[in-house]
């Protein structure tokens, strides 16, 4: 039921529309019937004021920088938890019983394998391919394989997709990791978990007993937490759109995989790594300052800032730390990279220039110092952005298909082209 109502007024038309609250955040107009009551539509570029569904999973206030997964902080889940039990809260709305969590593991490691027959479509693509170029087209066609879990409007086959999706796109990513190194594909092996499993079949050889490093493995799944899930982005946005016409799953998953390639988007992480390479050294970071604050030097910061966050991203805290664990295990705690990021993190922190514009450093300011240092190359991060993604698309997909008040996507636009010609009225062609 609204809270309240809007009045609207257009012209002679005066009307009302409901206002609607949520559990925390912003309240919303209701302008479903706009169009029917003053023949208007909205007009929001980006969507920067629209909400277009409404959802229990994750919420942001960008203002006080706080990020929660079904109420959770993130900072806790990182420290506390681990990515297994944030896709099973994700997923169901809950944390785990420790029998919930043991039978939910034990679903995702048993399908970490994917049809044999699909490393065919690797060796289609060519070795210098980006890996999310073939992740693009081999997660789609996922679909041609899994005919028992592409009925979306079976809940069990909705279950069996999501479990799969889960366990084999850290197989699927390894994959191409692997086909672009020219190295052969390492197998899933069930005893690891899931971290750990996607660094063995990312770095292990058939040559000689690999094993995984602790800290890079936690490492690795404090990145994947962290990116989880980020609420309405584009990429989910993508999914979300891609199911409201009944795409199957894999489909829909895939779509949000090619949306996340985007620089803007997924790709953030590795323009950040080669803006602290092209720095080099600290002792050139205040020439980068001044340029990053002379509007004429075409030089961007990357790494700093967010569409949605006004405070500092909380992920970013937790990476900063992540970060000096991983560079301390490797002896490279003196590494040049990281002392240009803490530098420019100083100054983004104390700058009169970056706190009124509030350019705080945000998650892929570190990732890609973490990602790099345990040995993946910049083609890579985007890749794994989307490993981690998979369960908050997924999701979000979910509670699209059960929302009865959910229709198939359909934009309006403001038309401002030629208004209706006649052809007849062609005096001369050519």
């Amino acid at each position: 039921m609204p809270d309240s109502k809007a009045a609207i007024s257009y012209g002679e038309t005066k009307t009302e529309a409901p206002v609607l609250s949520g559990s925390v955040g912003p309240s919303v107009i209701d302008i479903r019937s706009l169009y029917a009551q003053t023949g208007c539509f909205t007009y929001d570029p980006g969507f920067t004021s629209t909400a277009a569904c409404k959802s229990t999973i994750t919420y942001i206030d960008g203002d006080k920088g706080e990020l929660l997964y079904r109420g959770y902080p993130i900072d806790q889940l990182a420290d506390k938890s681990n990515y297994l039990e944030v896709c099973y809260l994700l997923l169901y709305g809950e944390l785990p019983t420790a029998a919930q969590l043991k039978d939910f593991e034990n679903r995702v490691t048993r399908h970490t394998m994917i049809h044999d027959q699909m490393q065919y479509f690797f060796r289609g693509f060519r070795r210098d391919a980006h890996p999310m170029a073939v992740m693009c087209g081999v997660v789609g066609a996922l679909s041609a394989f899994y005919h028992d879990s592409t009925d979306i409007n079976d809940p069990v086959q909705r279950e069996i997709a999501s479990i799969r999706l889960i366990a084999k796109m850290p197989t699927i990513a390894a994959m191409a990791f692997k086909y672009s190194s020219g190295q052969p594909f390492i197998y899933p092996k069930n005893e690891l978990n899931y971290a750990e499993n996607f660094l063995h079949m990312c770095f292990a050889t058939p040559c000689e007993e690999y094993k995984v490093n602790p800290i890079f493995a936690r490492a690795m799944d404090v990145i994947f937490t962290l990116h989880a899930d980020h609420e309405q982005n584009a990429s989910t946005s993508t999914v979300r759109l891609s199911g409201s016409s009944g795409a199957n799953p894999f489909a829909c998953i895939a779509a949000g995989v090619a949306c996340l390639w985007g620089p803007a988007h997924g790709g953030a992480n590795e323009a950040a790594l080669n803006m602290l390479r092209e720095i080099g050294t600290p002792d050139r970071v205040p020439e980068y300052v001044a340029k990053a604050k002379d509007k004429n030097s075409g030089f961007r910061l990357m790494g700093f800032g967010h569409r949605v966050y006004k405070n500092y991203d909380p992920r970013a805290k937790v990476m900063q730390q992540t970060a000096k664990e991983v560079l301390a295990q490797l002896g490279a705690s003196d590494n040049p990279i990281l002392q240009v990021a803490q530098d420019l993190e100083k100054v983004a922190l104390s700058d009169p220039y970056f706190i009124e514009k509030k350019l705080y450093p945000n998650v892929d300011f570190y990732s890609g110092i973490i990602l790099n240092a345990i040995g993946f190359p910049t083609s890579m991060f985007t890749a794994i952005f989307a490993l981690a993604r998979t369960v908050g698309w997924i999701a979000q997909w979910k509670e699209m298909i059960e929302d009865k008040d959910q229709k198939i996507g359909r934009p309006r636009q403001l038309y401002i082209g030629a208004p209706q010609r006649d052809y007849a009225d062609i005096k001369t062609r050519g």
